[in-house]
């Protein structure tokens, strides 16, 4: 397998929280939003005619609720944003919700994903700005373990994401992404299956301690090790994160799993191993 560029690669890896979230494997950003403000006492009203008390007939129809039944997917960024605008205070999130076609990316990037590919192509704009670096001991390259505080606020907010609401959540997008997913040329199949094997997919990167050595390349640097750069574009994604951080991810990952129906011994368990540096 021609190996792959550990630098350049790693910037994506917010896509795999974001995607997850949306569909349903969950984020703080769709879950943690404002607390509820505490209601103010209610005055007692006074005494009026028994007659007042009979409501009047209203001119206009009751609107019934919102709901993705009732919007069309190609519509649906508007509803999206509506649902989810105050569910963080976070600027960047609010930014990220002004992009178009979001479940359409969404989708894409999770069948990307379950399928071993990079979804960066869909979710480009969500990349790090933080360079990579790496430092040089006895002539060789290796991973800066500073490298992974990149994405230390990534991995403390996806593990803080309430897993129950998240896979709640997904119910309710559900038809969005199911429509997408037809789109995309799958004419059968469940979106849900999907993710659930997207998920799996992540799940089964180790996580790895010690020095990660690489070979410096034109451009960037490879993993020494090769049983690691063998491993799909998508889950060098996650294994770019650093070992805390891949634990914390998939800590929450697989509370979503066991939510979403898929049984916990299904789930690949995870391995602690250290890079092979020859």
């Amino acid at each position: 397998m021609q190996p792959e560029r550990w630098e350049g690669k790693g910037k994506w890896i917010a896509l795999i929280l974001v995607g997850v979230v949306v569909i349903g494997l969950g984020i703080y950003f769709f879950l943690g939003g404002k607390s509820a403000k505490e209601s103010s006492p209610i005055a007692e009203p006074p005494e009026k005619d028994a007659t007042a008390l009979i409501p009047k007939p209203s001119s206009e129809p009751a609107k019934e609720p919102l709901t993705a039944a009732r919007v069309a997917l190609p519509d649906s960024d508007d509803w999206v944003r509506k649902k989810t605008r105050e569910l963080s205070p976070d600027t960047g999130w609010n930014a990220w919700l002004m992009h178009k076609n979001l479940i359409r990316r969404l989708t894409a990037a999770v069948v990307n994903i379950s399928e071993g590919k990079s979804p960066r192509k869909h979710l480009s704009f969500l990349g790090s700005q933080k360079p990579f670096s790496a430092l040089k001991k006895d002539g060789k390259f290796l991973v800066d373990h500073q490298s992974y505080n990149r994405y230390n606020l990534v991995a403390d907010v996806f593990s803080s994401v309430d897993a129950a609401k998240a896979v709640e959540l997904f119910k309710e997008f559900k038809p969005f992404f199911q429509e997408a997913y037809r789109e995309l040329g799958y004419p059968q199949g469940e979106f849900q299956e999907v993710l659930t094997h997207a998920l799996k997919e992540l799940l089964a990167v180790p996580v790895v301690e010690g020095e990660v050595h690489i070979k410096e390349a034109i451009l960037s640097y490879w993993i020494v090790d090769d049983m690691l750069e063998d491993l799909s574009e998508a889950q060098k994604h996650l294994l770019r994160m650093g070992p805390q951080n891949t634990r914390k991810i998939q800590k929450k990952l697989r509370e979503m799993g066991v939510l979403l129906g898929v049984a916990e011994n299904q789930l690949p368990k995870s391995k602690v191993i250290a890079a092979k540096n020859e």
